[in-house]
């Protein structure tokens, strides 16, 4: 099982000093968060993406890319890529070049984010985000495992013999994680196409999202990927972490109180009670996870938010290093002794390079030359079937 941490990238007022960080100190402080993460040896740190105040993550694979050079071991992922308003095209061609440059560590999230204004800045309708969100997919599922793609949709201009590039490293693409807090059309998608589920996991009542979950699972087996133990999900969770409960509840309270989004609607202890953010002693935290499993099933990714709210970045730091050093061992052993017998791993490039290659060396497309010219009608790649012909639009 895989445990990390997620950032939304909230740039927000510290309420205890008053502080507002700039963007510059925030992007600076959550490479450091990230590396910390990987020192300490946790599994994943994910970044969201956002396009307007008080966020500062715009551009995931900037960031993303920049943590790849200066960590070791950490998987890089992101909380979300927004599959609505950015071009699938664009997100296969950034996404396999973060992949190389990452050497595998590399797995993306993919959902349609939460703020509205967002499709008009990008020349989309709202009210067709679901219908984005799934055309969008299919295309780029298309384009990470077809060398040439001939493609028609309803939201982008057509494709004509277009190959993607870089192909995926190994042509093995990113393992992609669907994140869906409502919508079982998402659900659905995950499961045709043997996809991994994502549900946050937090600003709702706990377990709130069995529903969707179980729904996955359902489907994941009717696609015939597994059984439904099989199929391959991810929480999310949020937790402020001290040695002694008290000064855990003491230390966050004004964080909490002085966030807009929680402390002027509810109390710390209701919001601690039935929620999933847990805010209190290392085996606190251990404890409350454990009911995660008890409520959904053997799952494979944990993550937790530990940056928002205006928590300074000696906290953050600090939460990061309790999470890898107190929590994370204990929840290791705890959820393998629990673990259903068949109950899978979450995938990464390794193993996904396993299952579509065995003991044989991986693909590493060599194009041909005079792509791209609209004359030449070769096959893209030396190793590509030579009966496959890019048809390229010719220019009058």
């Amino acid at each position: 099982m895989q445990f990390g941490i997620f950032s939304v990238s909230d740039i927000t007022r510290n309420p205890v000093t008053g502080y507002t960080p700039s963007e510059a100190e925030r992007i600076a402080a959550i490479v450091q968060i990230a590396r910390r993460a990987d020192e300490v040896g946790l599994d994943v740190f994910a970044i969201g993406e956002h396009h307007n105040p008080p966020f500062f993550s715009s551009s995931p694979t900037t960031l993303l890319a920049n943590i790849a050079a200066q960590t070791e071991q950490i998987v890089l992922s992101t909380a979300i890529t927004l599959i609505t308003t950015n071009d699938p095209v664009k997100i296969a061609e950034d996404y396999a070049m973060l992949q190389h440059l990452a050497k595998g560590r590399l797995d993306l999230m993919l959902g349609r984010g939460n703020t509205v204004p967002v499709y008009p800045w990008f020349g989309q309708d709202i009210h067709k985000g679901l219908e984005l969100a799934l055309e969008n997919y299919n295309l780029l599922h298309r384009l990470w495992r077809e060398d040439v793609v001939d493609w028609e949709g309803s939201f982008r201009t057509a494709l004509q013999g277009f190959t993607s590039i870089p192909r995926p490293l190994d042509d093995v693409p990113p393992f992609v994680w669907h994140g869906a807090i409502r919508t079982p059309e998402i659900a659905e998608q995950a499961a045709y196409y043997g996809n991994g589920y994502f549900a946050n996991h937090i600003l709702a009542p706990n377990f709130h999202f069995k529903p969707l979950v179980d729904l996955y699972r359902q489907r994941f087996a009717h696609y015939g990927h597994g059984t439904p133990e099989q199929a391959i999900v991810g929480l999310g969770g949020q937790s402020y972490i001290a040695k002694r409960s008290q000064d855990a509840v003491r230390g966050f309270r004004p964080y909490f109180e002085g966030s807009p989004i929680y402390g002027t609607s509810y109390r710390l202890e209701d919001f601690m009670h039935g929620t999933p953010l847990t805010v209190g002693s290392p085996q606190e935290v251990i404890e409350k996870t454990l009911t995660f499993q008890d409520g959904f099933g053997d799952y494979q990714r944990q993550l937790w938010v530990v940056d928002a709210m205006g928590l300074p970045l000696e906290e953050a730091l600090e939460q990061v290093e309790l999470l890898g050093t107190e929590v994370v061992p204990t929840l290791r052993k705890e959820l393998e002794s629990r673990r259903a017998a068949g109950a899978p791993d979450a995938p990464t490039h390794a193993s996904l390079v396993r299952a579509k290659y065995g003991d044989a060396e991986p693909r590493q497309p060599r194009p041909n030359p005079n792509r791209g010219d609209n004359v030449t009608g070769t096959s893209p790649y030396q190793d590509s079937d030579p009966e496959l012909v890019a048809d390229l639009p010719l220019v009058g």
